[in-house]
């Protein structure tokens, strides 16, 4: 076949794996469009292959991650060019992983379906960990509305990449078995399909938490939809303040706990302590508590930090050293914080957005309470992280909590794409999950990832729900990924194991 026809399929199917996402969600496209990256790996030319994949991987990273443009854009004032250019950097270096997989195959001629799921494990582990990782787009997720679904509570996003990766390399080698009529091969592959899919299929049945009921609380989402280009005008702070101090004003007595979006007001909160001290007595008065996201500095050391605050405990009036807080631990690279920022800060206006000089909170903090409950939070783009979200649920945990301010991304496919991950974790841990955005997608999720009540985006509005916690944990809440690496180790050994049997068969002398 022609190289550049080999191409030209690789690129459209790298493209077409993003219509397994969300808001697409048509999960059966990620072993269609990892088919084809597959395919393109075992072409007997070798720069054939690694071109093929490199082209597969642009394909799917430059549409997958293109809602990155909107903030260099329009937000970061950088020029159109110059916008697309750096997403286009940014899938370049994402395409490394995809074209280590390659190397990995065809460097050690593996041809087992299992092997490759493995190997594709060992690099997507390298892209969410190195430079402080960005695991966004794993296979795993377009699973979440499929029938196999059932494998989170097991084995995580990471299980279920690793069981989509499987899938499809069976589905690869039947191909290509069916193509060199090798029945014993077709045969083997179609048993294999069926027990790993009846299998993971089978696997929803089993339940692991039970709701609380006399737990449930009666939550308030508050929705500001502040535009991006206004949030941070100074121009704008008392409209801003007014449509909170409205959302919050006309639910208080009304319900157990408002919850307020990332950064929702645009200063320090060190600059309005009396307006924090006027809400929290006002919450406290009527027996309604509020979490707000909150710009703060350290009265101690001085640093900055991405937080969320608790106000209006009957016992415990406010202050700005309080204990109930959580400071963000894993900040955006170039959007909270800026590597090199003394080289890059000075080239240009992107390396300059507002709010870009955060420092990371601890990993591993206490738990945010409020009316007796215990939440788990996350702000952002931490709740990509399922590793760090899983260290941070402790045995009382009874909520998880995350605050976003997606009005970064307008009108893309990216905040659909954070939702997505945002209701693995709620599936993977077995707990509820509450979601508060500036401009969407606020909503609530239960402990089977699914969406129990969603707010419109780009609407001032609030989402109101009664949500029971649950008691109870997920083997994946217990153990990680623990489970799904000892069992890649032991493929690994069980593959070189039957490699050096077959060798040493090879080299017996004939009868």
């Amino acid at each position: 076949m022609n190289k550049y026809l080999i191409f030209l399929i690789a690129f459209f199917s790298g493209l077409l794996g993003v219509f397994a996402f969300a808001p697409f969600d048509c999960w059966p496209l990620a072993y269609v469009s990892l088919l084809g990256l597959l395919w393109v790996a075992k072409q007997t030319q070798k720069s054939v292959a690694f071109i093929g994949a490199f082209v597969w991987s642009m394909g799917f990273f430059c549409f997958g991650v293109s809602w990155l443009n909107v903030s260099i854009h329009q937000f970061g004032g950088a020029s159109l060019i110059v916008s697309y250019l750096l997403v286009g950097l940014l899938s370049a270096y994402l395409s490394l992983y995809p074209l280590l997989f390659v190397y990995l195959i065809r460097r050690f001629r593996i041809r087992s379906a299992v092997i490759f799921a493995v190997c594709w494990t060992i690099t997507e582990f390298f892209r969410g960990w190195l430079f402080t990782g960005f695991p966004w787009l794993q296979f795993g997720y377009t699973q979440l509305d499929s029938p196999f679904s059932g494998l989170a509570p097991f084995f995580g996003v990471t299980g279920l990449t690793f069981f989509t990766v499987w899938g499809a390399a069976t589905l690869h080698n039947l191909l290509m078995a069916l193509r060199k009529k090798q029945s014993n091969v077709v045969g083997f592959s179609l048993l294999l399909l069926l027990v790993i899919g009846g299998l993971s299929a089978y696997s929803e049945r089993f339940h692991f938490v039970t709701k609380e009921q006399d737990k449930a609380l009666k939550i308030t989402l508050a929705q500001g939809n502040i535009e991006q280009n206004l949030k941070w005008d100074p121009e704008y702070f008392y409209a801003t303040l007014d449509i909170y101090q409205h959302l919050i004003a006309e639910n208080l007595g009304k319900t157990d706990l408002i919850i307020l979006p990332e950064s929702a007001l645009p200063t320090m909160e060190n600059n309005i302590v009396p307006f924090f001290s006027s809400l929290d007595e006002s919450a406290s008065q009527v027996n309604t508590e509020v979490m707000i996201g909150s710009v703060y500095q350290s009265p101690e050391s001085g640093k900055l930090f991405n937080s969320i605050v608790t106000l209006g405990h009957p016992q415990q009036s406010y202050r700005l050293d309080t204990d109930n807080r959580y400071e963000k631990h894993h900040l955006v690279p170039f959007g909270e914080y800026v590597p090199l920022e003394d080289l890059l800060r000075p080239l240009n206006s992107v390396f300059n957005l507002p709010m870009s000089a955060f420092q990371s909170g601890a990993e591993i903090q206490p738990a945010l309470l409020s009316k007796g409950r215990s939440f788990a939070p996350a702000i952002c783009y931490e709740i990509i992280f399922g590793e760090q979200v899983r260290k941070n649920l402790k045995k009382e945990t009874d909520f998880l909590l995350t605050i976003s301010n997606d009005a970064w991304f307008g009108d893309s496919i990216g905040p659909w794409q954070h939702l997505q991950m945002a209701r693995m974790r709620a599936l993977e841990l077995g707990k509820p999950l509450i979601r508060a955005t500036n401009t969407g997608i606020s909503v609530f999720i239960d402990e089977k990832g699914k969406i129990i009540a969603e707010a419109p985006q780009f609407i001032e509005t609030v989402l109101t729900e009664t949500v029971a916690p649950t008691k109870g944990n997920t083997p994946y809440a217990l153990l990680g990924n623990w489970p799904l690496y000892g069992l890649s180790l032991l493929f690994i050994l069980m593959h070189g194991a039957m490699a050096l049997l077959r060798r040493r068969l090879n080299h017996l002398p004939q009868a």
